[in-house]
C-alpha cells in the first residue's frame, strides 16, 4: 500500500505524563517513521504510513495510552510527503496560544513503591522517587509546555545516570521532569521551629519518626503544602494541637499505612476503597468502627482517612507503623502555608519542621470526598484531581476569567469550548487569602497565556471576588487607557450553581434546580438560599423559595445558630420570647433578649434571609445541640449524627404562591419531646418540600447544588426518593463550583458560534 505521510494532534492532559514514550513504543511496534513532539496544544505526531496501518495505530492509541494521561481529541489530516529515515522524540514546539491542559499531581506508583523499598535500587528510600507514570506535576510548574525548565526542578541539575534514564525512549523515567537521585535530587533537612538544623542529620526520616513517637508536632513539607502530623493514637499530642492551632472540635484527616490500617478504624465500603487507593489518593470520609483515635472527630461517628501519596509519607509510615494525624498547615482563613517562610506564622504550633529544597510554585491542598448511593460527592476538589478541564456545551466567543464566590473558592478560565477550573483556593476571609486567591488568578493566566476578554463575578457588591473583579478591570482600563477593553458581568450565586452541574452532566435544555446553601445574594437585595428555579443556559425563573427570616447581627448570626434560631422564636411569638424557657432562650441573657428582639422589630443590622443552611443552624439551636459554631457546618453535622433512620414522617410547612413557611415546621420542633425524632422528621421534611414544589416540574431533570447537599443523610434520602436526581460528581456542590457556573452563564449572553 502506498505510504503517505499524516500529521495526529492529540489534546486532552497528554503532557507530562509519558505520552511521548508511548508513542514512540507504538511507532516501533507498527514500524512507523516520523516524530512527536509536545507543543502548547498537546502532542503532535507527524509520519509516514499507509491507511489501514494509520488506523490500527490510532485505535492503539486510543485504548492503550498511558494511565495519567486522559484524550480529548485525536485528529488526524493528510499533508505533503515528508521522508523520514527513523522515528524520534524532537524539541517541544511553541505556539502562543496553550490549549493542553496542566496535568494534576498524583500519588506514588507501584513500580517506584518497589523501588523505594528494595535495598539493591539506586534510589533504595529516596524520598523523592519518581518516574513518567507518578508524582508532582502542578504543583511544580511555572509555565507550559510542561518541561524541566519550566519547573521548579530546574534547578536541579542531573546526574550523568539520570540523563541517562531521562534520555532514554524506552525507559519509564523518560522525560520525567522531576527527576532525580540521591546524588543529584531533592534533599531533606529537618530543623526544629526556631530553624535550627538538628545536630544529627544521618537520617532525617527516622530522627522525624521518633520525634512524632515522642508525642511532637512536626510541620511536613508535602507536594503542594505543609502538613501539621502527630501521632493519631497519641491523645496528648492531638490536645496540644487542637490547643495550638486553636481548633476545639473541628476533626482532622488521619493519614494509614495502607488500606489494611484503614480497616481496622473504619468500615470501608467498596466504592469508598476504590478511592482510597486510587492514583488521586483523596482523604475519604469514611464510618469509623472503633473509638481507637480519641480526639480525632469529637462527637462525630466519621472520620477522614488518606493514604500516603508521596515516597516521603510511605518512608515516614513505614517506621512508624500507626495512623497519623495530617492536617494541613495554615492559620484559620488563612491558605495553606507553601514555603517556610508562610510557616513561621505557625511557629507556636509545630515543634520541628522536616523541609526539602524542591520549591512549591503552586499551593495545593488535599482532596476530600465522600460516596453516596455509590457517587463520587467531592468536598473539596484539590491535589490529584486539579486543576480540571471541563468541555462546554457550546463555543465561547469571548476569553472568560470567572472569579467564583468568597467561600471554598476557585476560578476558571473559559476559551472556545471548554473551561479549566482552578484548584480550592478557599474563603477569602483575610488579607493573605486575597492575595493568595490573586496569585492562583495570575497562574492561570500565566501559564495558559491567556488574556480575558469578559470578567465574571458573584452578584453579592461586598465579596472580596467582587471586588478583585472591579479591580482588575479597572487596572486594565488605566493601563491601556480604554474603559471598555474588559466587560464586567455579575452573576445570581445559586443560578451559578445549578449552570456548574448542567456543564458538568452536558444538561442543554431546561432543568428544574434546588440550590440550597448557606447564603448567596439574590435579585432583591436579600440574601438567598432556599431556592428553587427553573434554569436553562438563557436565565432562570425563580418559582418557590423559603419565606425570609432575619439573621440578627448580620453575620455574627452565621457563628451562631442560637441568633437565627431566636429569629425565627420572634417571627411565632413576638416579645412573648422574652419569658420563654427553651434551649435557645437559655443560650442568652434577659438583657441579650431584650436588645435582640428590638433589633429584630427595628430590623437593625438583621438582613432577611431565605437559607436552608442557616434553617439547619436554628434547629440545631432549637434542640439545644448547638449554640455557638467552632467550625463552618458544625451544627448541620451534629445534627447528621443523630438522625435515625427507623422514624418516618413529616413535620408540617406552608407553601403557598411561591413561598415556603417554615415556621409551621419550627412550632412542631419545639412540641417534640424525643431529640432523635425530631432531627429525623427535620431531614424528611426537607425532602417533602423539595418533592411539593417539584410535583409541578417533574418533567424536568432534578439538579441538586449548594452546600447543604454536602449532608450525607440528607443526600441519601434525596436519592431514595428522587433516585434519577442529578448532583455534581467532578467538583464540590458547595462555592467550589461557582467559578464553572459563571463561565456557562454567559454563553448565551454573549453570543455563540
Amino acid at each position: 500500500m502506498e505510504l503517505c505521510t499524516y500529521r495526529v494532534n492529540i489534546t486532552g492532559t497528554v503532557q507530562g505524563v509519558g505520552f511521548r514514550p508511548f508513542i514512540y513504543a507504538l511507532s516501533q511496534r507498527y514500524l512507523l517513521t516520523g516524530t512527536v513532539s509536545n507543543n502548547s496544544k498537546g502532542v503532535e505526531i507527524l509520519l509516514n504510513t499507509n491507511t489501514l496501518t494509520l488506523k490500527q495505530f490510532l485505535v492503539a492509541i486510543e485504548y492503550e495510552y498511558p494511565p495519567l494521561a486522559s484524550i480529548e481529541k485525536i485528529e488526524h489530516v493528510e499533508m505533503e510527503y515528508q521522508a523520514f529515515d527513523d522515528f524520534k522524540i524532537i524539541a517541544t514546539k511553541k505556539i502562543a496560544k496553550v490549549t493542553v491542559n496542566i496535568p494534576p499531581d498524583v500519588s506514588i506508583c507501584s513500580d517506584c513503591e518497589k523501588e523505594l523499598f528494595d535495598p539493591s535500587n539506586r534510589r533504595y528510600r529516596y524520598p523523592f522517587i519518581t518516574c513518567t507514570n507518578c508524582g508532582v506535576r502542578y504543583s511544580i510548574i511555572y509555565d507550559l509546555p510542561y518541561d524541566r525548565i519550566n519547573t521548579s526542578m530546574k534547578f536541579f541539575e542531573m546526574c550523568n545516570v539520570c540523563e541517562e534514564e531521562y534520555s532514554n525512549p524506552i525507559d519509564r523515567r523518560y522525560h520525567a521532569q522531576p527527576i532525580g537521585c540521591w546524588e543529584c535530587g531533592p534533599k531533606l533537612k529537618l530543623m526544629n521551629n526556631m530553624g535550627l538544623l538538628l545536630e544529627d542529620r544521618i537520617n532525617e526520616v527516622d530522627k522525624t519518626v521518633a520525634l512524632l513517637k515522642d508525642g511532637n508536632i512536626v510541620a511536613v513539607k508535602g507536594i503542594g503544602g505543609y502538613h501539621l502530623m502527630c501521632d493519631a493514637s497519641n491523645a496528648k499530642a492531638i490536645a496540644n494541637l487542637r490547643e495550638r492551632k486553636q481548633r476545639p472540635t473541628k476533626p482532622f484527616a488521619v493519614m494509614v499505612k495502607d488500606i489494611d490500617m484503614a480497616r481496622e478504624l473504619a468500615t470501608i465500603s467498596v466504592e469508598e476503597e476504590e478511592f482510597l487507593t486510587s492514583k488521586e489518593r483523596p482523604i475519604v470520609i469514611v464510618k469509623m468502627s472503633s473509638r481507637k483515635l480519641e480526639g480525632i472527630a469529637p462527637n462525630m461517628s466519621k472520620i477522614g482517612l488518606f493514604l500516603p501519596y508521596t515516597p516521603l509519607h510511605l518512608l515516614i509510615l513505614d517506621r512508624l507503623n500507626r495512623p497519623l494525624v495530617a492536617t494541613s498547615a495554615n492559620i484559620t482563613d488563612e491558605p495553606i502555608c507553601t514555603s517556610l517562610e508562610d510557616l513561621e506564622k505557625l511557629q507556636g504550633v509545630y515543634d520541628y519542621v522536616l523541609e526539602h529544597d524542591r520549591d512549591i510554585v503552586n499551593g495545593c491542598d488535599d482532596s476530600v470526598l465522600m460516596v453516596v448511593n455509590k457517587q463520587q460527592i467531592m468536598l473539596r476538589r484539590a491535589r490529584g484531581y486539579a486543576p480540571m478541564s471541563i468541555k462546554l456545551p457550546y463555543t465561547l466567543k469571548h476569553n472568560v476569567l470567572a472569579l467564583g464566590a468568597n467561600q471554598k473558592s476557585t476560578i476558571a478560565i473559559g476559551y472556545d469550548d471548554q473551561v479549566i477550573l482552578s484548584p480550592h483556593i478557599g474563603d477569602l476571609n483575610s488579607i493573605g487569602s486575597v492575595e493568595y486567591y490573586e496569585k492562583n488568578i495570575e497562574i492561570l493566566k500565566r501559564v495558559y497565556h491567556f488574556k480575558e476578554e469578559v470578567i465574571v463575578h458573584d452578584m453579592h457588591p461586598n465579596y472580596e471576588s467582587t471586588k478583585v473583579a472591579k479591580s482588575l478591570v479597572l487596572r486594565q482600563a488605566q493601563e491601556l487607557n480604554n474603559p471598555s477593553v474588559t466587560e464586567l458581568v455579575e452573576v445570581q450565586h445559586h443560578y451559578a450553581h445549578i449552570l456548574g452541574v448542567m456543564v458538568e452532566k452536558g444538561l442543554e435544555g431546561k432543568v428544574f434546580g434546588v440550590a440550597f446553601d448557606g447564603t448567596g445574594y439574590g435579585d432583591d437585595g436579600n440574601l438567598w438560599g432556599g431556592e428553587f428555579m427553573v434554569c436553562d443556559y438563557e436565565g432562570y425563573e425563580r418559582v418557590a423559595h423559603l419565606d425570609y427570616f432575619k439573621l440578627l447581627g448580620g453575620a455574627k448570626a452565621i457563628k451562631e445558630p442560637r441568633r437565627v434560631a431566636l429569629s425565627f422564636l420572634f417571627d411565632l411569638y413576638g416579645d412573648d420570647v422574652l419569658t420563654l424557657e427553651n434551649a435557645t432562650t437559655k443560650a442568652f441573657s434577659k438583657a441579650e433578649l431584650k436588645t435582640y428582639f428590638i433589633a429584630w422589630e427595628k430590623g437593625l443590622n438583621a438582613p432577611k434571609s431565605s437559607s436552608v443552611g442557616r434553617l439547619f443552624d436554628a434547629v440545631a439551636s432549637l434542640l439545644g445541640i448547638c449554640q455557638m459554631m467552632s467550625f463552618e457546618g458544625e451544627s448541620a453535622m451534629m445534627l447528621e449524627e443523630l438522625y435515625d433512620a427507623s422514624v418516618t414522617g413529616y413535620y408540617t410547612f406552608g407553601y403557598k404562591g411561591a413561598v415556603i413557611d417554615v415556621l409551621p415546621l419550627i412550632k412542631d420542633l419545639l412540641a417534640e419531646n424525643d431529640t432523635k425524632v425530631a432531627i429525623s422528621k427535620f431531614f424528611h421534611t426537607l425532602v417533602e418540600m423539595i418533592a411539593v414544589v417539584y410535583k409541578k416540574y417533574n418533567t424536568l431533570p432534578l439538579v441538586l447544588s449548594g452546600g447543604v447537599f454536602q449532608n450525607k443523610v440528607l443526600l441519601g434520602l434525596l436519592f431514595d426518593r428522587f433516585p434519577h436526581a442529578i448532583v455534581p460528581n467532578l467538583f464540590p456542590p458547595n462555592d467550589g463550583g461557582i467559578a464553572l457556573g459563571q463561565v456557562a452563564s454567559i454563553l448565551k449572553q454573549k453570543g455563540i458560534e
